[in-house]
């Protein structure tokens, strides 16, 4: 015997808890690329928005191109 080592967390046979770790480490990691991604997206959307607006406010665009716009961009 290896005197309780190598049986897990102090021997109390809790060695699954080990291999558990690196799948949580990696699911989270994928959770957070993830939310980062959606979170830029959502992110570029509402400047895009900002931008029309500005355009709009300056005279750059017409009142028709600016509803066409924001149709297309689904705001």
């Amino acid at each position: 015997m290896m005197g309780g080592y190598g049986y897990g967390f102090g021997g109390f046979g809790l060695g699954w808890i080990w291999m558990l770790l690196p799948l949580l480490l990696i699911v989270g990691v994928v959770y957070f690329i993830i939310k980062g991604t959606k979170s830029d997206k959502a992110e570029a959307e509402f400047q895009s928005v900002a931008i029309l607006k500005e355009r709009f406010a300056r005279g750059e665009i017409s009142e028709e191109e600016y509803r066409r716009m924001r149709n297309i961009l689904g705001k």
